[in-house]
């Protein structure tokens, strides 16, 4: 079973961080969402993960409370309390953390420091390719 770290390796030599600080408005990290075609950003305090921010946060506590993304910093609707992988992580791991609790985004860190994220879709996508190497495999022992 594929690693995470693995993953992030394949998706990216050099995997880019998508984040915003937590002062920052909520308009900004929309556009960098928006910019990138992503729907989660990491919210750092330099170096260190202090939450994430997601299209379902944007929904849920700003669209429903009627507030303002131009008025209304990050840290007033991020996801402070992040659940997180190591590279070591597996995909099925991975899967079954975010099914637990319901999310779509994992950060990656390696001890303390965030070396990427991975989401349900490219967790899925690994398993499909997973899955059709075995069946070629199989194809081939068969026809062999």
């Amino acid at each position: 079973m594929t690693s995470v770290g693995s993953l992030i390796k394949a998706k990216s030599a050099q995997p880019v961080i998508h984040s915003v600080s937590p002062g920052q408005m909520v308009r900004e990290a929309l556009e960098l969402m928006k910019h990138h075609d992503i729907g989660c950003v990491m919210v750092m305090e330099g170096t260190e993960l202090a939450g994430i921010l997601s299209e379902r946060d944007y929904a849920r506590k700003m669209i429903l409370s009627g507030r303002t993304s131009n008025d209304t910093a990050v840290r007033d609707i991020m996801t402070a309390d992040v659940i997180c992988t190591s590279p070591e992580g597996s995909v099925d791991e991975c899967l079954g953390l975010m099914n637990q609790y319901g999310f779509r985004h994992l950060p990656v860190k390696d001890g303390d420091r965030v070396v990427g994220m991975v989401s349900t879709g490219d967790l899925i996508s690994q398993i499909i390719k997973e899955q059709q190497n075995t069946i070629d495999q199989l194809q081939q022992y068969i026809a062999s």
